[in-house]
């Protein structure tokens, strides 16, 4: 049997493109193809994404991971400024 799609909503959607930002940041940042006002802007979404998850528990799931990225990414961010 397939498995179950998982339901797509907003903030569904927004966490998902966040988490998926956040290697690319942390990529980026490691290869300096992206300047530290760039990453913050990028990093800034990915907080952002964060604020409302809903209940459902893909979405705290998501959440969850985005908000570790965050706080790595703040961690890398302070240490390059």
């Amino acid at each position: 049997m397939a498995k179950p799609i998982p339901p797509s909503t907003r903030e569904i959607n927004r966490l998902r493109a966040a988490a998926a930002l956040i290697p690319i940041i942390e990529s980026g940042l490691a290869s300096s193809r992206f300047s530290i006002e760039r990453a913050a802007l990028m990093a800034s979404f990915c907080e952002w994404a964060t604020e409302r998850p809903a209940e459902h528990p893909e979405a705290v799931r998501l959440a969850t991971s985005v908000g570790a990225g965050v706080a790595r990414l703040k961690i890398a961010l302070s240490g390059l400024a």
